[in-house]
């Protein structure tokens, strides 16, 4: 059974916190092979969407903002799902959750990602399109993605 929990960063607990951040860095510079500031000032100012599996958090993602990120979008970042549970669907169904919830906590806003570009399909199924060319960002090729 799937439990989603989506909290304001002052309200996470140290628990959450550490799940979040433990996953992060599984994935981002552990699988990713890549060193970058994860752990940045953004955090204090974003919702945060988890999804557990049990006690285990399978996938999370951000909600961040306008202003932020981007002026004049919010935006959902730090997509992440565990590499143990990748082929279960979990990094769909928090995409799902993340546009039902981005649209309650900043109703009427766009939304702007910045996309891993091997990933740009998956999001243009949730009716994203890509703005520009892509570009590398943190030694990885991205490109930007907004939905209206």
């Amino acid at each position: 059974m799937l439990q989603t929990i989506l909290k304001y960063f002052d309200d996470l607990t140290i628990s959450e916190l550490y799940d979040v951040l433990q996953l992060r860095e599984d994935v981002f510079q552990i699988e990713q092979n890549c060193i970058y500031k994860d752990i940045d000032d953004k955090d204090k100012k974003c919702y945060h969407l988890m999804l557990y599996k049990e006690t285990e958090l399978v996938a999370y993602c951000r909600l961040v903002p306008a202003g932020i990120s981007y002026d004049g979008y919010a935006s959902i970042g730090r997509v992440v799902s565990s590499s143990k549970y990748r082929k279960e669907g979990y990094g769909r169904q928090l995409m799902v959750k993340a546009m039902e919830k981005i649209s309650q906590v900043f109703p009427h806003l766009p939304i702007k990602i910045s996309a891993q570009l091997y990933l740009q399909k998956f999001y243009e199924s949730f009716g994203f399109t890509a703005v520009g060319e892509w570009y590398m960002e943190d030694e990885i090729p991205h490109i930007a993605m907004v939905k209206k």
